[in-house]
């Protein structure tokens, strides 16, 4: 995230004792923090704000079509901006609607403020079957959030404000709720002039425990970095560490913290075999902002080398694996201290990154391989998305689970975007939300057919805001990677996957959207250049069914231990 502002806050020099509506006094406040974009659903509870954002004219509101896509679009800006992703909702089952995206934005830790409603203070939490009313409202948003508040005063509103935001915007970062009573949005208090975001309070990391740290690296020969989604912000002290001797690793959400083309990176490939060998032989592995997910790990059965763990959140210290060392502290701020600390070039075996090198190499060939007639396509991608810095948006869908997380490269660390919890349907409205974010690039989202029926009245948001993207669809008419696990594991059995698909020639037509149907991979190149250089945004439709299948069949993760998938 870009460096946060210092907030000052001084009383109107107009009038000291003027007032306006709690409702207005948000917008207000959303726009001088330096909110520029919001997303959400108009009802009769938020009514007050987004009429108070329209009159203001200095917020861009996009209107989603739902809940649930109004929290992915906040995610996505979220995460392409750097900087705070606000949604707007209602009460009861509109905020239950956001609920489900919000698990997503928890999951990946993206600063994004929920912005919700309750009924009138009068029956609020005491069950007495008001309209609209729910009852557990809070209980259901603190368990999709970081941090809960509700705004009970007029004259505290601008205060939770600024505290929602702070929580939302301090590491480890994550999705904040703010419950704002519609009777209180109404109320008067006084005007205030907000100067910036929040100021944060970084978390510094031990000076000794860096020592400590420093002292290992040196009598490392093979030392590894193993980069999360905790570590975006720390691209430049990371990279610094690979140029003098370490070798790199990143989950599918550190992508691009060193850049994808460093000769010392494995990238994303670790979990293959080569990347077991190269652990096999690694003397220290430090893990900066990681979870060491499951899904990346063989469900922490994958043998490790010995472990360092760097972390904003201490609760996640050896939660995984056992760690001979935990620091407790910015992920950017440890790099920059280990790195202060060491020679400015290491001892480090050059055979050893050499072999990780040679190991990236083998890895994408075999999934190039495995790709079969898709290959050119997933070049194609890959060439236009590093070179051009377009943000790289993906559902969870078997091209992204085979191609999309780890074949094609990222420009940045915060152009790439994907449903990191594994549910399908929000690359849609993720796509929308990393559309509006600021980049000049034209944002690529990658959806299969089943995913994108879960979400598809978004693709009217899209064109009513003439979002800059490109939706890239795969269509098998199904379930694919449902179909290949049921081929793999229950006898063939195709129960409830060939699922009935739309026309999206037809489903284009009906709202505006460009359409263009690609039969034969050789098309597909010029059709995607022919979509980027267009205005607005483009359906491209790739047919499955006539270009066949993939070389090889992709039915879930690689099995762990038990032989489970993992």
């Amino acid at each position: 995230m870009n460096a946060p502002i210092v907030v000052t806050e001084r009383p109107s020099s107009q009038n000291a004792v003027a007032t306006e509506p709690v409702g207005d006094a948000i917008a207000r406040a959303l726009a001088d923090m330096g909110v520029t974009v919001v997303f959400g659903v108009i009802s009769i509870h938020n009514m007050p704000i987004l009429d108070a954002i329209a009159r203001q004219g200095r917020i861009t509101f996009v209107p989603a079509r739902g809940e649930a896509g109004a929290m992915n679009m906040a995610d996505a800006y979220a995460r392409v901006s750097r900087s705070l992703g606000v949604a707007i909702t209602s009460t009861g089952t509109a905020a239950g609607n956001a609920a489900g995206s919000q698990v997503e934005a928890l999951t990946a830790g993206s600063p994004v403020l929920h912005i919700t409603t309750q009924i009138d203070r009068e029956f609020a939490d005491r069950d007495r079957a008001a309209i609209h009313d729910v009852p557990r409202q809070p209980d259901m948003l603190k368990a999709v959030s970081k941090a809960y508040h509700r705004i009970w005063e007029p004259s505290a509103a601008i205060e939770t404000l600024l505290a929602a935001s702070r929580d939302a915007l301090t590491a480890p970062t994550g999705p904040v709720s703010l419950e704002i009573p519609v009777d209180v949005q109404r109320l008067p208090t006084a005007k205030r002039v907000v100067a910036g975001w929040p100021a944060l309070d970084q978390k510094t990391p031990d000076a000794i425990a860096l020592d400590a740290l420093a002292a290992r690296v040196r009598n490392a020969r093979r030392p590894m970095l193993w980069l999360g989604g905790g570590a975006r912000g720390a691209a430049a002290a990371a990279t610094a560490l690979a140029d003098r001797g370490f070798g790199i690793v990143t989950s599918t959400n550190g992508r691009a913290v060193v850049p994808e083309d460093h000769a010392n990176s494995l990238g994303a490939f670790n979990m293959t075999p080569d990347a077991v060998s190269i652990y096999a032989k690694c003397d220290l592995m430090i893990v900066v902002g990681s979870r060491l997910r499951g899904n990346e790990t063989q469900n922490n059965r994958m043998p490790l080398p010995p472990l360092v763990q760097i972390d904003a959140d201490v609760g996640q210290g050896g939660r995984n694996y056992p760690v001979e060392q935990f620091i407790a502290g910015d992920a950017r701020l440890a790099l920059e201290g280990l790195l202060s600390r060491l020679p400015a070039k290491l001892d480090t075996d050059g055979a050893f990154l050499k072999d990780i090198g040679a190991a990236r190499q083998r890895s994408e060939a075999s999934l190039r391989k495995a790709l079969g007639p898709y290959a050119p396509l997933a070049d194609a991608l890959s060439a236009r998305v590093a070179k051009n810095g377009h943000p790289w948006v993906r559902d969870v869908t078997i091209s992204n689970s085979t191609f999309g997380n780890r074949y094609v490269r990222l420009a940045a660390p915060h152009l790439g975007v994907h449903a990191l919890g594994g549910g399908i349907g929000q690359g849609i409205a993720m796509g929308i939300g990393a559309a509006h974010a600021g980049i000049k690039a034209k944002t690529i989202t990658l959806v299969g057919d089943g995913g994108a029926q879960l979400m598809i009245g978004e693709l009217a948001t899209a064109v009513e805001m003439q979002a800059n993207m490109v939706f890239v669809l795969m269509n098998d008419k199904g379930y694919g990677v449902i179909r290949n696990i049921q081929d793999a594991q229950y006898g063939g059995r195709h129960v409830y996957s060939n699922i009935l698909t739309p026309d999206f020639a037809l489903l284009s037509a009906a709202v505006g959207l460009p359409h263009v149907r690609v039969s034969d991979v050789a098309a597909f190149e010029a059709t995607l250049d022919r979509a980027l250089a267009a205005p607005g945004p483009c359906l491209i439709e790739i047919d499955m069914v006539a270009i066949g299948p993939f070389g090889q069949s992709f039915a879930g993760p690689p099995a762990g231990a038990a032989g489970k998938p993992a």
